[in-house]
């Protein structure tokens, strides 16, 4: 993780600042504010603002006035009960803004979750770092047999080498070039000053995606949670999973109670079809049940049975 120092500066002066506020705050999550999280090899996850905590949940559900109920057990009854019955709306009275950096084709995957306001460091106006995103050797995967969108089996030494040198040599090379194009180091030296520089929003076009980019990330809790739900699951590609792991801890900071809550009913939790439902009766009552006494597909099979830990009925 590479901070500027500038951004030093920054973090250095908003960790000074002594605020006196009536608003509820997170002891906990005030403990790690604007603290830059490392994440992969360059990029990091920091808190930078919050609104509310588990009471603002309980006290929108209850459309009341206060911190909801004294005692913590009622309001952890309520945030599951909510949770239990999806309700939604006072998980959005919850705030967050965060920082990211983060490699640019994680940012375009990111981008796909709509529900959040981004304002994007704009390459149009700046020079992007030269940095890039190189994986390490154990992430490195062939691609899945059987997912279109996944990773198969680790490369071995030699192949893993090779795609490192060509993932490393083609980023310098690109970014080279997008200097040449600039005539101006991203450190702000000039590389010809009796030349004229394309314009930055034209020579950027020729970086490579795993060049990090920096955004500010704002979001309510319900779509926060929306968004960790499919990217802290394991079927979730390694490099935006680990930025959702540890967003996941700066929720468990910051409104313990829900995020209890939301691991046992959200991540650890599953959903059945009606059609299953009718096999896992039948199965509980000690019936004999086949895919071909059911209309579910081999996919729709197998992920029942690895729901509940059949592993003897996968087809």
């Amino acid at each position: 993780m590479k901070l500027t120092d500038e951004q030093k500066k920054e973090i250095k002066e908003q960790q000074s600042q002594q605020n006196l506020t009536k608003r509820v705050t997170a002891t906990e999550l005030e403990k790690i504010l604007y603290d830059a999280i490392p994440i992969l090899d360059h990029g990091f996850i920091r808190v930078v603002d919050y609104m509310g905590d588990d009471s603002s949940v309980v006290q929108s559900a209850r459309v009341s006035y206060g911190k909801g109920t004294k005692k913590v057990s009622t309001d952890a009854g309520l945030i599951k009960y909510l949770m239990r019955h999806w309700h939604s709306t006072p998980f959005e009275m919850c705030e967050i803004k965060y920082h990211v950096k983060l490699p640019i084709f994680i940012a375009r995957q990111w981008i796909r979750h709509r529900t959040a306001n981004v304002n994007e460091y704009s390459a149009r106006y700046s020079i992007l770092d030269k940095e890039f995103y190189l994986p390490e050797p154990q992430h490195l995967a062939a691609q899945s047999q059987s997912n279109r969108q996944g990773r198969g089996d680790i490369l071995d030494g030699d192949k893993a080498k090779k795609v490192l040198n060509l993932l490393k040599g083609d980023a310098e090379q690109t970014y080279n070039n997008y200097e040449t194009m600039l005539n101006e180091r991203y450190d702000g030296s000039t590389i010809d000053e009796n030349t004229v520089g394309l314009a930055r929003e034209l020579a950027r076009m020729n970086l490579t995606l795993n060049t990090y980019t920096q955004w500010y990330w704002k979001t309510d809790l319900l779509n926060l949670m929306n968004f960790l739900r499919l990217r802290a699951d394991h079927h979730a590609q390694y490099e935006i999973r680990a930025y959702a792991d540890a967003m996941l801890d700066t929720v468990k900071k910051w409104v313990p109670i829900t995020y209890e809550a939301f691991m046992d009913y959200r991540v650890g939790g599953t959903e059945v079809s009606a059609k299953g439902k009718i096999i896992i009766q039948k199965l509980i009552k000690g019936e004999n049940v086949s895919i071909n006494d059911t209309s579910l597909s081999k996919r729709e099979w197998n992920e029942l049975m690895e729901a509940f830990d059949l592993k003897d009925k996968l087809i």
